[in-house]
């Protein structure tokens, strides 16, 4: 897994950095050096801004994780796509004996034979793609009747297999869509019916894939925008649109679990011409809005515990302990009684 570019700053590690500077008391001594005056050597001033915790991912860019396909017909193979073919509703994915294994839409897979008198969802699929085929004469429902069966007769005689009113198990695809080839592992002169590959596919839709350490859920969630950078320099906008968790087991090593981020693009055409590559993916995890922020580095240790503000009044400087809120882009979002916008604070190191 490739590591990747961090453009945020984690919470705990730079309050542990800013603890580093000298602890002090509202009483106490100035921590760090100090100007002949005695003003520190350096100020910023307090600000009011939007802060983000953003990350920067590489994903790979393809068309999602592929399907396999395996040969439940029996016979010999006659006939198979190329890798990259796109294979619409109706159309055969491959030939058995010169005949053809047909790709349907919907989201149940194929498990069993169709035939007179079953019913399900996976009926009401098949009466579906009839009708859009052209096939007719029944009520689309869950029940596989006999006029199911005269329409698949009149179907099947179209296609050149045997009429018999019943769509065998292996005979369909159905897939949610239409289908791209992705790698076709059977060949022709081949035997099949026994479960054996035959071919992987994916969908046709362009696809980011981001693969993420636990620790970094946070980034990924379903819905979230993101922004895809693409080779060319180019960045279009994205969305998560699914994520899960994908264990790793590598011979003689402990499972690693992984996080998997499935993105689409918003403009999937942005990607016309790149078959694959790989791209850097910017999440946004957090956003704080309207909120007064300082630079990390401001922030003092106080002795009595927490977080404090050196503010400098002209020539004169007092503490204010403060809370630590996000912390993004080498600056951090402050509270405080009496902190406001435009204040002076010194940077103690």
């Amino acid at each position: 897994m490739r590591a990747g570019k961090a453009v945020w700053a984690v919470a705990a590690v730079a309050v542990a950095g800013a603890a580093g500077a000298a602890a002090v008391g509202f009483g106490g001594d100035r921590p760090g050096p100090r100007t002949a005056t005695g003003l520190p050597p350096a100020t910023a001033q307090v600000t009011r801004q939007t802060m983000h915790d953003v990350d920067e991912e590489p994903g790979d860019l393809g068309y999602g994780r592929t399907t396999t396909l395996s040969g439940r017909v029996p016979g010999v193979i006659t006939g198979t796509p190329l890798p990259g073919d796109v294979i619409e509703r109706g159309r055969a994915v491959y030939r058995v004996d010169d005949r053809p294994v047909v790709l349907l839409y919907g989201a149940v897979a194929a498990y069993r034979p169709l035939t007179p008198g079953t019913t399900g969802a996976d009926v009401r699929q098949l009466e579906e793609n009839l009708r859009v085929l052209g096939y007719g004469g029944f009520p689309v429902d869950t029940s596989y009747t006999a006029a199911t069966a005269t329409a698949v007769r009149r179907w099947q005689k179209d296609l050149g297999l045997p009429q018999t009113g019943e769509v065998d198990l292996g005979r369909v695809l159905f897939s949610v869509g239409a289908i791209r080839v992705d790698t076709v592992t059977a060949g022709v002169n081949e035997s099949t019916g026994g479960g054996d590959e035959v071919l992987r596919f994916t969908g046709t839709d362009r696809t980011v894939t981001v693969h993420l350490a636990v620790s970094k859920q946070r980034l990924a969630r379903n819905g979230v925008q993101v922004q895809v950078r693409l080779p060319d320099g180019r960045t279009v906008p994205g969305r998560v649109d699914r994520v899960y968790t994908v264990i790793e087991q590598a011979q003689d090593t402990p499972p690693q679990t992984r996080v998997e981020a499935l993105v689409s693009l918003a403009d999937p055409a942005a990607a016309a011409g790149i078959e694959a590559a790989v791209v850097e993916v910017t999440f946004t995890a957090a956003e704080r809005a309207d909120v007064l922020t300082v630079p990390v580095a401001a922030l003092v240790a106080l002795a009595e515990g927490g977080y404090g503000l050196e503010v400098v009044d002209g020539t004169a400087t007092r503490y204010i302990k403060v809370e630590p809120g996000l912390f993004a882009g080498g600056r951090v979002e402050v509270t405080g009684d009496g902190l406001t916008e435009g204040m002076t604070v010194g940077m103690p190191r």
